[in-house]
């Protein structure tokens, strides 16, 4: 398999909930949400970066198109790692983060490793990391 992975799409509880956060809270580009007209095909789609998009889509809507059982969320299953250009740019993202309805699990510390980080939930208990890692170029 050659690695094209161009959407991570998380399931929610609140489509409009999570279009809010993302859009609205973090600023991240979007359209808003679409395929309202088919019986569970809402969602809603967020650009991140040439090639890669962000989409949330009816935790129920997912189970159906998957053709498994809807389970109990876990936080610990996965975890989305933000990488930044600084220390303080990881403060003023888990600031935002925060100001956007996030539950800041770990607020921004110096890591074992030499980095910087921090962790935050979105309202569906996502779990995002954000962090600088001074072994790694990020391309702005």
């Amino acid at each position: 398999m050659k690695p094209r992975i161009t959407v991570l799409t998380l399931g929610v509880d609140n489509l409009e909930r999570s279009l809010q956060f993302y859009r609205d809270g973090l600023g991240l580009p979007t359209e808003g949400i679409i395929g309202t007209e088919f019986e569970h095909g809402a969602v809603a789609f967020f650009d991140l970066q040439p090639g890669l998009k962000l989409a949330i889509w009816n935790r129920e809507d997912l189970a159906h198109d998957a053709k498994i059982k809807k389970t109990a969320p876990s936080p610990t299953d996965f975890s989305i790692g933000h990488n930044v250009g600084s220390k303080e740019e990881v403060e003023q993202v888990m600031e935002q983060a925060k100001k956007a309805g996030a539950t800041i699990t770990v607020p921004p510390h110096d890591t074992f490793w030499g980095g910087y980080s921090g962790y935050f939930q979105d309202p569906d208990g996502h779990l995002w990391e954000v962090v600088w890692n001074p072994h790694l170029e990020v391309n702005e």
